[in-house]
């Protein structure tokens, strides 16, 4: 997986930068193919934009926007939509793997 981290304008602290990694590296617990995870910090007239920018092999890439006055609520809440939006695709991916109708066995009664 790669990740790339960029801050325009915005002093990215390395405690900031860590808690970013690790919710990076908690994606993997979707067991998603994510190959690459962009993301983007910017400094706005009010407050601070940040962007997920998440690329999943075989479907299409999950992009989270949050903007805040606080650097660190905007980090989180991101997070927090970030994994929101890939749990949901698990559980989409998960559900369609399940056992069709053709697979149930098929019991008759005398």
């Amino acid at each position: 997986m790669n990740v790339q981290i960029h801050a325009k304008d915005v002093s990215l602290q390395a405690n900031t930068r860590a808690h970013i990694e690790a919710a990076i590296e908690a994606f993997k617990r979707y067991s998603l193919d994510i190959t690459t995870v962009n993301v983007n910090l910017r400094s706005e007239k009010k407050g601070v934009s940040v962007e997920f920018d998440i690329h999943i092999a075989h479907a299409q890439p999950v992009v989270i926007n949050q903007s805040d006055e606080d650097l660190d609520t905007a980090i989180d809440l991101a997070i927090e939509r970030a994994t929101k939006a890939l749990r949901r695709l698990h559980d989409r991916i998960v559900s369609h793997k399940a056992a069709s109708i053709k697979d149930m066995e098929v019991v008759v009664e005398e």
